[in-house]
């Protein structure tokens, strides 16, 4: 589908995603999506709208992942230590 989307989840990004990594992810697929590289002024919302959705359901999707071999994210955030 889209070639530029990169796949956000260890191992193949080691680190874990950035909000800046899954937006530009999200903006990607929705001009993939819709055909617009831009939209125009009276698409801009809707335009903006999937953006910011498809964003959070990337988010919550990655830190729902479980990847074998890897700790669960949501376990190892429990038993992170106060302040991290």
């Amino acid at each position: 589908m889209c070639r530029s989307i990169k796949t956000l989840r260890p191992p193949v990004l080691p680190e874990e995603a950035t909000e800046e990594d899954i937006r530009a992810a999200a903006l990607q697929y929705v001009r993939k999506v819709s055909g617009f590289r831009a939209p125009a002024a009276h698409n801009r919302e809707v335009f903006d709208r999937a953006v910011e959705a498809i964003a959070e359901a990337t988010a919550e999707l990655l830190e729902d992942l479980e990847v074998r071999g890897a700790p669960a994210r949501r376990a190892a955030n429990r038993a992170a230590p106060p302040g991290r």
